[in-house]
């Protein structure tokens, strides 16, 4: 029987060049707060459009669970002294605009918006928790808690029939460009 490798501290296979821990933590904390506030703003868009329509009840949802998801991400912006990232003035415009735009395409659009832009978080969220070590083991249930919600909006667009949404194909690279595109400017800016 072998034993597995001990799980090492957060920021404990740095290279040379690499972030320190608190450098590491602020990106982590700052990244995630700017995704959970852009999500807030799409599904904004997306319900001034959609409003009274049958998605709406499902997106209505999915943001309170974002905005819940901002909540945390703000009480450990203050609690860890996290500067915010710079460019949420600007997530405020692109993430109402992505989610409006999408709508006034239709609902499976709007689906297609969701399923894409989960699957970006889905995959930014399980490296972050692969970082995290025992030392950081809160953070780490709440990002797995977080990621387990986001997986089941993908889920859920997808069953609403995202993948029929025009140009579907062309429209989910696109989204997922950008979603990836604003989490490195987001840890960075």
């Amino acid at each position: 029987m072998s034993q597995s490798a001990p799980e090492l501290e957060t920021a404990g296979r740095r290279l040379p060049g690499d972030l320190d821990k608190a450098e590491m933590m602020d990106r982590i904390i700052r990244v995630d707060h700017a995704g959970e506030f852009g999500a807030v703003q799409i599904y904004k868009g997306q319900l001034a459009v959609l409003g009274k329509t049958a998605s709406a009840q499902t997106i209505q949802h999915m943001a309170e669970q974002e905005r819940r998801h901002l909540e945390k991400f703000e009480a450990l912006v203050v609690e860890r002294g996290v500067r915010p990232t710079a460019l949420q003035p600007l997530w405020t415009v692109a993430g109402f605009a992505l989610g409006a735009v999408t709508a006034l395409m239709g609902e499976k659009a709007a689906m297609a918006c969701t399923a894409a832009v989960e699957s970006v978080i889905d995959q930014h969220y399980a490296k972050q928790a692969d970082v995290l070590g025992p030392d950081e083991a809160p953070l780490k249930a709440v990002i797995e808690e977080f990621r387990a919600e986001e997986a089941e909006h993908h889920d859920t667009a997808i069953a609403r029939g995202a993948e029929e949404a025009p140009a579907y194909p062309l429209l989910s690279g696109l989204i997922k460009a950008g979603s990836r595109a604003a989490i490195w400017l987001s840890e960075r800016v």
